[in-house]
């Protein structure tokens, strides 16, 4: 995985991997008429959709022989005391010290999907690196490697005090959330209605899911994200689950009322570490079998770094 290559770099247009990111991470669609996207793309950078599927007009991950073994219906365990353990494992997560706005937060990640459209057969992608370079201020460009595909630079289309910026994952935003769970959930309830048309706890859910997957967190403000999620409606525990690398883990679920999908987050047993995420089909749809794996990534290493494209 070190020895991948240094790859060539094109501009993405602003505004371009918002577009893929809605288009790739949220959209498998009822065969009938879809439901009302939200009023304002999301700003936040989609490390696994920016470099991925121009062309992509649904995201397949077909298991190999029917549905995994690991995919279960959400346990009655209890999921509130299991976003408290990991809220107070994210007290106690190590602190970055001391962040400089000309950085740039590191995201290296393991991801798998399939792609379909324009008449095309589905195809299947293996798991593979993805490394997003994001940056502090929101202020200066950002980069997407993706083994297999040309480096994309991104434009931030989001800055400090625009529209948008209060739903962004830049780290600069991020370390202004409330520390506090009733300050968190009234955050969510207010920014994820605001950007989006779907049911209210879906969106904080699909919001919160943005915020763990794009960005570093301070621990206090991590902590009271656990909390507040424990809040929203909805929320279930699904055991015995892997992330695209093959990590065993439990998940923190929620099933999208407008769309055949279960959304989950998959934390180290253990630790409550956070591993990655999934989505899963929860019905037969559009050649989709209940139970596939329809989005599957890990993420293997944060950090922050100095320059897009510097590794730590």
């Amino acid at each position: 995985m070190n020895g991948l290559p240094e790859l060539p770099e094109r501009d993405l247009p602003p505004g371009r991997h918002r577009l893929l990111k809605e288009h790739l991470m949220t959209e498998i669609r009822h065969e009938q008429p879809a439901p009302k996207r939200g009023r304002l793309l999301r700003p936040a950078l989609a490390a696994a959709a920016v470099a991925t599927a121009a062309a992509v007009t649904f995201v397949l991950l077909p298991s190999s022989g029917g549905a995994r073994p690991d995919v279960q219906q959400p346990t009655r365990r209890s999921t509130a005391a299991l976003l408290e353990d990991i809220a107070l494992a994210a007290e106690h997560e190590k602190s970055y010290g001391t962040v400089r706005d000309d950085q740039f937060v590191y995201v290296d990640s393991e991801v798998s999907y399939a792609q379909s459209g324009n008449g095309r057969k589905t195809t299947i992608e293996p798991a593979h690196r993805q490394e997003v370079w994001m940056s502090v201020d929101g202020l200066h460009t950002g980069l997407v490697r993706e083994a297999g595909t040309p480096g994309h630079s991104v434009p931030p289309d989001v800055k400090p005090g625009q529209v948008g910026w209060d739903a962004s994952s830049f780290y600069n935003h991020v370390k202004t959330l409330p520390a506090d769970a009733d300050a968190m959930y009234a955050y969510l309830a207010r920014t994820a209605t605001k950007y989006s048309d779907q049911e209210k706890s879906q969106a904080m859910f699909v919001l919160v899911g943005d915020l763990l997957r794009d960005s570093i967190m301070p621990p206090r403000q991590s902590a009271a994200l656990f909390r507040a999620v424990a809040r929203i409606p909805g929320i279930t525990t699904v055991e015995h689950v892997k992330d695209a690398a093959g990590r065993p883990g439990i998940g923190i679920a929620r099933t999208d009322p407008d769309n055949p999908l279960r959304n989950e987050w998959i934390f180290d047993a253990k630790t409550y570490e956070f591993l990655g995420e999934r989505e899963v089909a929860t019905k037969d749809n559009a050649g989709v079998k209940k139970g596939e794996i329809t989005a599957d990534t890990a993420v293997l290493r944060r950090a922050v770094v100095d320059k897009a494209g510097q590794r730590p």
